[in-house]
């Protein structure tokens, strides 16, 4: 049965093995409702501001993230063609968050899947929580699937 309240759904992943079980879910859930999937791997080119800034491993850095992003939208795009699910791969270069919900907004996204690592308290009060700050600043619905099944 193909729904007209899903046409667009985004499922951010960052290529862990936790995170397969978002892309998992919003696959199945673009399967179910006919959607298209929106694959977006982001480069978080603010995690290493306070390193030393030499050129050449700044380059190797960003080609190594440049492959990991590959790698997790090449997964997402294998998944859901396996059962027909049209999929567009992007990698993008930002804060995950405001990068996330950005596209979100300019793509008309219906839906976005993010995962959650299930940090610990202290974990989440140094980092933050990409997942967190999407589910409080989106316009649309977000699902957020744990990274482990219990």
């Amino acid at each position: 049965m193909e729904s007209k309240l899903y046409r667009k759904i985004l499922i951010a992943t960052e290529g862990s093995e936790s995170a397969r079980f978002a892309v998992d879910a919003g696959i199945e859930l673009a399967r179910i409702s006919g959607a298209k999937i929106q694959a977006v791997y982001v480069i978080d080119i603010f995690a290493y501001y306070s390193v030393p800034r030499d050129p050449r491993w700044e380059e190797a850095m960003y080609a190594q993230f440049r492959e990991l992003g590959r790698e997790a939208v090449s997964y997402v795009k294998t998944a859901a063609e396996d059962i027909a699910v049209e999929v567009e791969p992007l990698i993008l270069e930002g804060n995950p968050a405001e990068k996330i919900l950005n596209f979100a907004e300019k793509q008309d996204i219906d839906m976005i899947v993010v995962g959650s690592l299930g940090k610990t308290a202290t974990e989440h009060f140094f980092l933050g929580s990409v997942s967190e700050r999407v589910v409080r600043n989106a316009k649309v619905p977000v699902l957020v699937v744990h990274g482990s099944r219990r």
